[in-house]
């Protein structure tokens, strides 16, 4: 769109707030410090803006005090950047958790809307800071130009994970047991649609989580011939679900 060329000409500094009610927003004191401090922008000087619930704002400076920085929105983009497909990834926890953020760092640059730590039998690490995981996504949606801040839920484990109302039109897990059934994520994968996809951890899932996940619906799909890593597997996953929904044929 004209507005998404625009960006990428002028270099382009974004905000986030996900309560945005007026013409006029005053920052809070992070991003305030960030705003006038750090990049040193002054009265006048354009900025952007988004919820994270894909609401998208051209705005400018108006007040730029040390712990108040006030923007007026002179334009308003709906539904910015929206993707044709939904996609839920429920991934186990990483030993090395700047591993897990680096999955969530990527993953929301690439495109996702939700993320669910769960805990299985062969994790190693079985606890999951949330606010730090979505300070990791604010990040990432901010430096990658992204409208929609991913939903990231508390850890959970997975046979009670299992157990929720999981209404999706696809539902698979990627796990590297040997098994000729498995089908390569790529080739299943309905355009436009929504997607909850199982990856775990490094020892992978036992025998049982696979057939309690299989019980549970989900389909067995392989990533490819590689042998990857935990946080690996999930941004190839969000990989291989982007370029599928942005084929044309």
């Amino acid at each position: 769109t004209e507005f998404c060329l625009f960006l990428q000409k002028d270099f382009m500094h974004l905000f986030y707030d996900k309560n945005i009610f007026s013409d006029f927003h005053v920052l809070n004191e992070e991003e305030t410090r960030h705003c006038v401090k750090v990049l040193r922008l002054n009265i006048g000087d354009a900025v952007y803006l988004t919820d994270g619930m894909g609401n998208f704002y051209e705005t400018h400076i108006v007040e730029n005090h040390a712990k108040k920085a006030i923007l007026k929105i002179v334009k308003k983009t709906e539904n910015y950047g929206k993707r044709n497909f939904n996609l839920h990834i429920a991934i186990a926890p990483t030993k090395m958790n700047e591993r897990f953020e680096w999955f969530v760092e990527k993953s929301v640059e690439i495109g996702i809307d939700e993320i669910t730590p769960v805990i299985c039998g062969n994790s190693e690490r079985k606890i999951i800071k949330t606010e730090r995981i979505n300070r990791v996504a604010e990040a990432a949606m901010k430096q990658s130009y992204k409208a929609y801040h991913p939903q990231i839920n508390e850890q959970i484990n997975l046979e009670k994970f299992l157990k929720q109302n999981l209404n999706y039109k696809q539902k698979f897990i990627a796990h590297c047991s040997e098994n000729d059934n498995k089908i390569y994520l790529g080739s299943v994968l309905e355009k436009q649609s929504s997607y909850l996809i199982l990856i775990g951890p490094e020892g992978d899932f036992t025998e049982n989580e696979i057939q309690m996940c299989k019980d549970a619906g989900f389909v067995e799909v392989s990533l490819g011939e590689s042998r990857l890593r935990t946080e690996t597997a999930g941004v190839v996953t969000c990989s291989i679900v982007s370029v599928v929904n942005s084929i044309l044929l």
